[in-house]
């Protein structure tokens, strides 16, 4: 058999386990969809949650002076930013629960004495699904906030929101899956949802800016992933972006608008790599 013989064989042999893995991938996810339109509580949950929080924390500091804020814009707007970052962290961190759920109720199990041509197209399902859950959630927040005349970003501006927005729920969503294969059941993971989503929110500049906040606080919240999807978001939402702009004042320096970008990719890419001899043991 000639050199181009084997080429073309190898080719052939990837271009097929391409398309199983692509057609597994696309089943799986499609079910995931099925349970949600049959169960759309949690989708109309994600989505009512941080309206709240946006409509109630925007009216109760409606009347702040502008020029507390920084640039002087109003509370609402400074606010957006912040709710459209929280419901993306929100849905992401949901991530393992229908994992969990399939591990528990014995689903999982039998996808994996299931002829498929990779196991990774479990996990990669998973991270379709949870990211358009998210994007679609934080769509919904981002016409509210232009309804309630918060503004709305420019062609640029919205691609900084989307890659923004993509590498924060890679990150969480790498993160929850790891603590689905890793905790003993779904009351441990709700658990350490509930115990993750407020303080990491409060402990962010989603509510209030850096110079607001007591010393301690203040660190935690120039060390907080949320606050590196929040700052250029709002940036994105305030005029012209720039990526050498500055816009985190730190105690340890300075974080222009490509620093908060770059440490979002380290931290998506790196959880991702610290996930993945768990999930290969687990899917084994």
């Amino acid at each position: 058999m000639t050199k181009s013989n084997n080429l073309d064989l190898r080719k052939n042999f990837l271009q097929t386990r391409m398309n199983e893995i692509a057609q597994e991938t696309f089943a799986l996810t499609k079910r995931l969809f099925l349970q949600l339109i049959r169960r759309p509580s949690t989708l109309i949950v994600g989505i009512l949650q941080p309206l709240i929080w946006l409509i109630l924390f925007g009216a109760l500091f409606a009347n702040a002076p502008q020029e507390l804020l920084p640039g002087g814009m109003s509370y609402g707007r400074f606010l957006g930013a912040g709710v459209i970052v929280f419901t993306a962290f929100s849905g992401a961190l949901n991530a393992g629960l229908p994992i969990m759920f399939d591990r528990e109720f014995g689903f999982l199990n039998r996808l994996l004495i299931a002829p498929l041509s990779s196991r990774s197209s479990i996990v990669l399902a998973s991270v379709i699904y949870i990211t358009a859950i998210s994007l679609l959630q934080s769509a919904a927040i981002m016409a509210t906030t232009y309804l309630l005349g918060y503004g709305w970003p420019s062609t640029v501006g919205l691609l900084i929101v989307l890659v923004t927005l993509l590498m924060l729920v890679f990150a969480v969503t790498a993160m929850s899956l790891g603590l689905a294969f890793a905790l003993p059941g779904h009351i441990e993971l709700i658990a350490v949802i509930f115990i993750t989503n407020l303080p990491l929110l409060f402990a962010s500049t989603a509510l209030a800016p850096i110079s607001y906040m007591p010393t301690w606080l203040g660190w935690l919240a120039c060390l907080n992933p949320l606050t590196f999807a929040i700052e250029p978001i709002r940036a994105a939402y305030a005029g012209p972006f720039d990526l050498d702009m500055i816009l985190i004042h730190a105690p340890y320096g300075e974080v222009t608008g490509l620093g908060c970008l770059s440490i979002l990719m380290v931290l998506s890419i790196g959880l991702f790599l610290i996930i993945r001899p768990l999930l290969n043991s687990k899917l084994a």
